[in-house]
């Protein structure tokens, strides 16, 4: 019977599974999975990564590129699929090293279907065919298998391998819940299968034997060329891979990693909300969807769960509240009310959980609890009240005492504090924009009086540095990168702010060729380098460098990105790892256990590299930076539609659409920009020298105004559209240009 009908049509096809090169027609459950089969272990595969060896390559969100390798009993096969229709895939196979004789190793196509519908194999038109409901589902091979068998269900298959060998031939049938088509290595080293979906027999074979003899469509070009180049490829690619089907909860969703064995779905609220943020680069929907994943975890009480697994649930802990902060940028990148909307009364409500019940003494400022509600692991204890701040070792925790009484920590977490300012910031955006005028003025005061607050409490100034501290004395001697958190929500003040900047450069704390370890490097627990006790963390590297830019340290955030693009890529390049954590001695990824090798918020670290080029951040809005180097980037969602942005000679280029919108040869940066109907505005940051912004497509004749800080701007008309001069200039300046509606550019912006 159907399945899944609402997944979005051109993901309908994708690796729904925690088996990376099953391909799964989400809507009806048709599954087609590879068996491999070696003679030489007796012992089959279904490449699966928590048992297997498996390099995950490319990965288009939609599916409509999946490339992997996989290492069975030393023979490797490269595995890749395509489509251009929702309703149809091609898969091919490719026998790249061979550690036995090739006719003894048998790679299996294993057609089933989640209702156990019969699948019936036609060897005459060397087709299966499944019925689901009313529709069908073809598969059609290049060549024709060299067997074929029948089975109940996939561990029967391999049983059958492992059991009776290659040569067995009793289990030969064409109809049966599991049709097996096999393939050896030797007659078909590189193979070929394609299926289509359609409400007839005829039609589904067609569609399928069409989509085979189509062969596989042209590759797709590099997202990221030149600067920080394969940083937006492989941002797709480790969202890609890690978006996978939660059947307990009957939903898509991106995953902290499909390697893990956490149960059957598994569920951090700070993880999931980075998933949504990093999804949100590519594709709306997603973004969506692990949203929702992650206010799912909303209790009664108020809070937002730490962790809701299949096997488990924290509620008496969150997470260090960044909800708002993510919400807004998706708001921010694709203009969307309804990104706010969806999740605004469950932020409101987790905010105002903080306050009633991690602030024992009425102060003002937080610390990490664990109430006194749910059955969750650890709870009522010190560890899981550590979980809050996500850093569950972190040696800044090493001083804290858990209170039985308040069930809470005897310190003032840093983190967690310039978390909450900040969530109350966001939320106040977030109220303004959807009429909810008190709640934005109740918020915007809240966050002011927590900035000063931690402006005023958690500085040391013994050491020149934010720290966490005990509510009722001194300073907690550890520290980690939360010490610039107060840049994130604008509690430094100027002179704080500076001091700050020389911590960031002291390669005996947070300096050197690896950043951010942490634990300070003279700390003695650097040298424990296990978790958060000296590693370097990919959404603690994010965060910093958007309070950087937060405070307008330019140079310093664009050094965090460029060396978090290096540490990121070292592994990458070498071995497609994408680590949970990195050794801040060596960049290493896996040199102990404690890490995982395609973990989502790894991501975050090639997000700092296009930041640097295009950006949504809650401050600037939508900014594009033109450094002078060569880049091609793109496509990534915009507020106003999919945006390509290109630099060749020092001049930029940026298209929406496919349709060029903006040209400037000004080596600066453009924020706050709008691409509106009949408007186009924007913040151009100092230039050194003259040039020019040109809009193309906008017709001379129709503009009613073009303004710089309020002065008539000098425009001409040039071959598309109008050009613009500016001149060259110390400070900021604004430009805006309203003209006809009826030009082009017919998109809708935010600043």
């Amino acid at each position: 019977m159907p399945q899944h009908s609402t997944i979005p049509l051109m993901r309908a096809w994708n690796s729904w599974s925690n088996r990376p090169a099953e391909m799964v027609f989400l809507p009806l459950g048709v599954r087609i999975t590879p068996i491999l089969y070696s003679t030489r272990s007796k012992t089959t595969s279904a490449i699966e990564p928590r048992r297997d060896t498996v390099r995950l390559g490319r990965h288009t969100i939609d599916g409509s590129l999946i490339e992997l390798e996989t290492d069975h009993s030393g023979t490797t096969v490269a595995f890749s699929t395509t489509k251009t229709d929702p309703f149809a895939v091609r898969g091919s196979w490719d026998g790249k090293v061979s550690a036995e004789w090739g006719l003894r190793f048998w790679l299996t196509l294993a057609i089933s279907s989640d209702g156990s519908e019969i699948a019936i194999h036609d060897a005459g038109k060397n087709v299966t065919l499944v019925k689901i409901g009313t529709r069908f589902v073809a598969v059609a091979t290049a060549e024709a298998p060299v067997h074929v068998t029948g089975h109940d269900t996939i561990e029967a298959l391999r049983a059958d391998f492992e059991e009776n060998g290659y040569f067995y031939t009793a289990t030969r049938k064409n109809e049966a819940p599991v049709i097996a088509l096999r393939f050896n290595l030797e007659m078909m080293r590189r193979g070929a299968y394609a299926a289509g979906v359609a409400d007839s027999a005829e039609l589904a074979i067609a569609k399928a034997q069409g989509c085979l003899a189509a062969g596989a469509p042209a590759d797709i070009s590099d997202a990221q060329a030149g600067l920080f180049e394969g940083a937006l490829d492989a941002m797709r690619d480790v969202v890609a891979w890690n978006t996978i089907w939660d059947e307990t909860n009957a939903r898509p969703y991106t995953a902290v990693t499909r390697i893990w064995n956490l149960g059957k779905f598994a569920v951090w609220f700070n993880d999931q909300i980075f998933a949504a943020l990093l999804a949100g680069v590519f594709d709306a929907d997603l973004a969506r969807e692990n949203m929702a994943t992650a206010m799912a975890g909303a209790t009664p009480q108020g809070n937002i769960a730490c962790i809701v697994t299949s096997n488990d649930a924290w509620v008496d802990r969150s997470q260090l509240p960044f909800g708002a902060l993510v919400v807004w940028q998706l708001y921010q990148r694709t203009g969307e009310r309804s990104m706010i909307q969806a999740s605004y009364d469950a932020l409101v409500r987790n905010r105002r959980w903080w306050q009633e019940n991690r602030d024992p003494d009425g102060f003002g400022l937080f610390s990490c609890g664990t109430s006194d509600v749910g059955e969750g692991l650890y709870k009522g204890t010190a560890f899981a009240a550590r979980n809050e701040t996500g850093m569950d070792n972190s040696a800044t925790h090493d001083e804290a005492v858990y209170d039985p009484v308040t069930r809470t920590l005897s310190t003032f977490d840093l983190g967690l504090n310039c978390a909450a300012a900040l969530d109350a910031e966001m939320l106040s955006k977030m109220a303004a924009v959807i009429g909810k005028h008190d709640d934005a003025r109740e918020f915007a005061a809240l966050a002011e009086r927590s900035r000063t607050l931690i402006s005023e409490t958690l500085w040391d100034e013994s050491r020149g540095i934010f720290a966490n501290r005990q509510r009722r004395g001194s300073f907690v001697r550890s520290l980690s990168p939360t010490s610039f958190y107060p840049l994130l929500c604008g509690a430094a003040t100027s002179a704080q702010a500076a001091r700050l900047l020389e911590h960031l450069n002291d390669a005996s704390t947070f300096g050197g060729n690896y950043v951010l370890p942490n634990a300070t490097r003279d700390d003695p627990a650097f040298a424990d380098n296990v978790y958060w006790r000296g590693r370097i963390w990919p959404n603690v590297n994010y965060i910093v460098w958007l309070g950087l830019r937060r405070y307008g340290f330019i140079a310093e955030a664009s050094k965090l990105a460029r060396q978090s693009y290096d540490l990121f890529m070292q592994s990458w390049r070498k071995d497609r790892v994408a680590a949970e954590n990195y050794n801040a001695v060596t960049g290493e990824a896996m040199d102990q256990g404690d890490t995982d090798p395609f973990y989502i918020w790894a991501a975050m670290l090639p997000l700092m590299a296009t930041g640097e080029i295009v950006e949504f951040d809650p401050w600037t809005g939508w900014t594009v930076r033109n450094t002078g180097q060569d880049v091609a980037l793109g496509p990534m969602l915009s507020p106003s539609g999919a945006l390509r942005l290109t630099v060749e000679a020092g001049n930029l280029v940026m298209t929406l659409n496919e349709r060029t919108a903006l040209r400037t040869d000004l080596q600066t940066t453009l924020s706050h920009i709008t691409v509106a109907e009949g408007r186009f505005a924007c913040t151009i940051a100092p230039t050194s020298g003259s040039g020019y912004i040109e809009l193309p497509g906008v017709n001379v004749q129709s503009i009613f105004a073009a303004r710089l800080d309020g002065e008539n701007a000098g425009f001409v008309a040039s071959q598309e559209g109008i050009r613009i001069t500016v001149a060259e200039s110390a400070r900021d300046r604004q430009l805006e240009v309203s003209f006809s509606a009826c030009d082009p550019l017919p998109m809708q912006g935010i600043a």
